[in-house]
């Protein structure tokens, strides 16, 4: 397998498996969704999936995967999301090859906001601090040029790069350290000073416009580029999976 693919298929395969998830397929059995381009010479062809997983205190996860050899990209995404009445964030993972040169996003999507709720940042995110700095201050690691805007929807934690082929390699250690520590949260619960902190949020009706905001076309340009891959009714397919916790629906 690619190193993006490898990076992305091992996480998605620890979560699924530590999570207790399960997958819904396609009425094939299959991925639920087989992605096709009718972008190059010789009609639609197949060129990723789209795989989604449910449980219980992990909601929902949906991967995503996009490999084209004739344009250089392999793509691979997975979201892991929590119950929407559930304080614990969201796990995400990008990684990226394109046209040589490889990419990654990494960061837990915070439910509440951080600036008026302090004991609920310090618990979500401050023990990525020195994951996210040491990773900050690794050689061969370039910022990717996303705006504010976009900042604005993630958290402060995020690791978004380019990054040179040694240093790609080495990125393993951080996805584990942010996926170990959203595990400690998953799994031991929110707790009472934390419930009280963002008793005041309507976690659900965040999560929704949040969500809403985070896949928005407008706000991340690479739907467009998507888009020109798969075609409109493809692209919203996929970003539907991403807007809520429901589980998607199967074909006869």
């Amino acid at each position: 397998m690619s190193l993006p693919r490898n990076l992305c298929h091992g996480t998605l395969d620890e979560i699924v498996e530590r999570g207790g998830l399960t997958e819904v397929t396609g009425a094939d059995g299959g991925p639920y969704l087989e992605l096709v381009s009718s972008a190059f010479p010789g009609g639609q062809a197949p060129v990723g999936e789209a795989r989604v997983f449910t449980g219980d205190s992990i909601a929902k996860v949906v991967y995503v995967g996009l490999a084209v050899p004739q344009i250089g990209l392999d793509s691979h995404m997975v979201f892991a999301f929590c119950p929407a009445d559930v304080a614990v964030p969201h796990f995400t993972l990008d990684s990226v090859q394109g046209q040589g040169t490889y990419a990654f996003h990494l960061d837990l999507i915070p439910r509440a906001d951080l600036g008026t709720h302090l004991p609920y940042l310090d618990w979500a995110h401050t023990p990525l601090d020195a994951t996210y700095e040491e990773v900050e201050s690794r050689p061969g690691l370039m910022k990717t040029a996303i705006g504010p805007r976009q900042f604005a929807m993630m958290s402060p934690w995020m690791l978004v790069h380019r990054a040179e082929d040694e240093a790609f390699r080495g990125i393993s250690d951080a996805v584990k350290a942010y996926l170990d520590h959203w595990f400690s949260l998953v799994e031991a619960g929110v707790p009472a000073e934390v419930v009280a902190d963002v008793a005041d949020t309507d976690l659900a009706a965040r999560d929704a416009r949040n969500r809403t905001n985070v896949f928005s076309p407008d706000v991340d340009k690479v739907w467009a580029q998507v888009e020109r891959l798969i075609g409109h009714e493809q692209t919203e397919a996929v970003r539907g999976l991403l807007l809520d916790n429901c589980p998607p629906e199967v074909s006869a």
